[in-house]
């Protein structure tokens, strides 16, 4: 089946920009030329491709449609760079991931900038737990993920990388206040002193909570920081109890354990979170050259 690339453009930026007056403006053509080419690509494949409300959406014809022209326009600019020659004013290359905001900062931007520089690579990188990141894989927004889901969507490869070890960390004025706690409470300390979680999808609390003490479904306080380094200044200032990866500790903030600013609450108390590179089997020379640094950065920095 020949598809029109012109009502491809058309339907992908749609979706990207989630308006059919954004893609037009993105496109440089009329709002018609747009809703007519999406019109006629849907003819074309018998299929419905967008929910046009307020915010365009894909259906899930539509969403496999993407994750096509996604891979299609890699395997093109595979082709492009293989044609050309290699001179030091060839084009940068954009290529889209997923990733934890844990992994991000700690092993995986500095394991994958040496590659990134040498190969001419610009990465676009989306943030999401280590639970959802696959789904943007699936929707065909990035060319590969790193989750915490070990089976590989059809048509892709899974990489074991290794475990992230998390340490229940606080300021030392919560080791204080726990003591206290548990000299005069029957209930678990842990519960009567805020947690500081990354956003509403962050389980990770939840999975020590219920790990280490045997809690299922517990409820308690809970700060919501979004941000690496918010997060961290709010374990450090004292506002609750924090979850932060051994290879955080290392990289990130060294010296903070050593020093006192950061105390283990629960020494020899950890939640381990065994992490997975998934990526499409058919994948371009500089997508490859990503997935190599990204399984080369975890095995040197994670727990096999």
């Amino acid at each position: 089946m020949s598809l029109d690339p012109k009502q491809l453009d058309a339907f992908a930026a749609t979706v990207q920009t989630g308006s059919l007056m954004a893609a037009a403006k993105q496109l440089r053509i009329t709002l018609a030329a747009v809703s007519i080419r999406i019109k006629a690509l849907e003819a074309a494949l018998g299929q419905r491709l967008l929910i046009r409300g307020k915010t365009a959406l894909a259906t899930r014809a539509g969403q496999v449609l993407l994750t096509h022209i996604a891979r299609t326009r890699l395997l093109e600019a595979d082709l492009a760079e293989r044609l050309s020659a290699s001179t030091p004013d060839s084009n940068w290359q954009t290529l889209s991931v997923a990733v934890n905001a844990d992994s991000l900062a700690s092993w995986f931007l500095p394991g994958v900038q040496a590659a990134l520089q040498e190969h001419r690579i610009l990465l676009h990188s989306v943030v999401d737990d280590q639970e959802h990141t696959m789904q943007w894989l699936q929707n065909g927004d990035v060319l590969g993920c790193v989750t915490q889901l070990a089976k590989p969507l059809r048509g892709c490869i899974a990489h074991p990388l290794g475990t992230m070890r998390y340490r229940c960390l606080g300021a030392p004025i919560l080791e204080e206040k726990l003591r206290a706690l548990q000299r005069t409470s029957h209930a678990p300390a842990l519960l009567h002193i805020p947690a500081l979680c990354f956003n509403h999808k962050d389980q990770l609390q939840d999975r020590f909570l219920n790990e280490v003490f045997a809690l299922h479904d517990a409820s308690y306080p809970r700060h919501y920081f979004p941000a690496g380094d918010a997060y961290h200044l709010a374990m450090a200032s004292g506002l609750g109890w924090g979850l932060q990866a051994d290879v955080q500790s290392r990289l990130q903030w060294p010296g903070e354990l050593e020093t006192g600013r950061l105390v283990d609450l629960f020494p020899g108390q950890h939640v381990d979170v065994a992490l997975y590179w998934h990526h499409w089997q058919q994948e371009s020379a500089q997508a490859a050259r990503l997935t190599h640094a990204v399984i080369a950065a975890a095995r040197a920095q994670l727990i096999p």
